[in-house]
């Protein structure tokens, strides 16, 4: 591509980026604090996740006043190739002269980019924005190893959907039965509509368009995938049902695939473009928790109901996914090293087992009512079993603490679950001494 043609590309771009920036309410991503430290040195930034999910806005506001800006989604870059890198560069100096900052903007279009970061990480602080969970494998890997982090950036927690609403909330708020009734009621349409920015200004008719393009574009054309209308029916099974353990085997009965490897590849694929995420069994036996069935949830809790197969998941599924997303986004966020399972053997379940330097068993219901016992014993044996002295869970609106068999237990309401600002620090550390708490034998 010409110098020329690239510079018109540029200014366009910024006039249109300036002009939507000026025009929509812009909320600041709870990541860009931990990005930003990522960035205090020339180094290379990946900010990763679900098309629409706020990528180029949070890249846009990181580079602050003197920086490139790249978006290859662009149709006008279609031609865009690996050395076409040096021309752009050079229309950059033309137009702005030397830069600190680069965003290249779902870089992943343009074969060959990696080595361009790589040379350009030298001197410059570089941000890149990618919709696939590949896009630091190969050769970035390579290139770049231990020279680069990362950071999956998820649809609006729920916080940032009260922000988005205008909804601030002050220190005591906690105290307050008026202020707790409308972050409830919030909570109801945040699970219902969910956190796309789009989908929270245009509706949930809009949550069709981002499953299509996820679907169509990030891995039916991505991949070349054959078998399509199996890819699809595949990814509208999974999306309705949510938290529901799976085997590939099983998946491919139900779609009518023969091939349980190619199954396994589409399920691969429907993740790496951030539409699903894999929950494996914990097991102490690396060997376990590859053999067990896995278990599914969408990324966004209004994608689950828009796309859902059935009349409308069920409460408790959705405040299942809702503690899930807003745990995979901690971790994300916090730069907290963790992982997440979850529990089954022959005598229950417990939906969540946070593995950081310690173990948090984690046990969603929609209340202790009718299910108490069941649910508190599988928690206690569990941590028992993890060798660990706490549990939580999380229902709709029961908040109590309590101690049974030499288990301290936390029952944390849901809408205070997603308010938390240091969630994994607060459940992590040492929880409230026993005194004040009822024991329940």
């Amino acid at each position: 591509m010409r110098v020329e043609e690239l510079k018109r590309i540029l200014v366009s771009q910024r006039e249109e980026m300036l002009e939507f920036m000026g025009r929509e309410r812009i909320i600041p991503r709870e990541a860009e604090e931990s990005a930003k430290s990522l960035l205090a040195t020339p180094n290379v930034l990946a900010i990763l996740g679900v098309r629409r999910s706020g990528k180029s806005i949070m890249a846009w506001r990181l580079a602050g006043d003197n920086f490139l800006y790249v978006n290859f989604f662009d149709e006008r870059l279609t031609g865009f190739t690996s050395g076409d890198f040096e021309r752009l560069l050079n229309a950059s100096r033309e137009l702005w002269g030397e830069v600190n900052f680069v965003v290249l903007d779902e870089v992943q279009e343009v074969e060959g980019w990696e080595r361009f970061v790589s040379r350009l990480r030298l001197n410059k602080r570089v941000i890149v924005t990618g919709s696939s969970s590949r896009l630091l494998s190969g050769e970035l890997a390579t290139y770049l190893t231990g020279r680069h982090f990362s950071i999956t950036l998820y649809p609006f927690s729920f916080r940032e959907f009260l922000s988005f609403r205008g909804v601030g909330l002050s220190k005591e708020w906690e105290y307050s039965d008026r202020e707790v009734s409308r972050v409830k009621r919030l909570l109801e349409e945040y699970l219902n509509i969910g956190g796309f920015p789009e989908a929270l200004k245009f509706g949930r008719i809009y949550l069709n368009q981002i499953y299509r393009d996820v679907v169509e574009k990030d891995v039916v054309l991505r991949h070349g995938v054959r078998h399509r209308s199996a890819l699809r029916e595949l990814a509208l099974y999974l999306l309705s049902n949510c938290s529901s353990e799976f085997t590939y085997s099983k998946l491919g009965s139900i779609v009518g695939l023969k091939d349980v490897h190619t199954v396994r590849d589409y399920v691969s694929y429907l993740e790496d473009a951030y539409l699903i995420f894999q929950l494996r069994r914990f097991s102490f036996k690396p060997k376990g928790q590859l053999l067990a069935p896995r278990k599914v949830y969408p990324v966004d809790t209004g994608l689950a109901t828009a796309m859902s197969l059935k009349s409308h998941p069920s409460r408790g599924k959705l405040i299942e996914l809702a503690v899930f997303l807003e745990l995979k986004r901690q971790l994300s966020y916090s730069l907290m090293p963790g992982k997440l399972f979850y529990w089954r053997d022959e005598k229950g379940e417990v939906d969540f087992i946070l593995r950081t330097d310690e173990m948090l068993p984690i046990q969603v219901t929609f209340s202790l009512e009718g299910t108490s016992d069941r649910e508190l014993s599988n928690l206690v044996r569990v941590s028992k079993a993890l060798r660990v002295k706490r549990g939580l869970v999380v229902t709709w609106e029961d908040e109590e603490k309590l101690v049974k068999d030499g288990v301290t237990v936390e029952v944390v309401p849901l809408w205070k679950f997603l308010t938390a600002h240091s969630l994994l620090t607060t459940h992590l550390s040492p929880l409230s001494t026993t005194a004040s708490m009822s024991p329940r034998l």
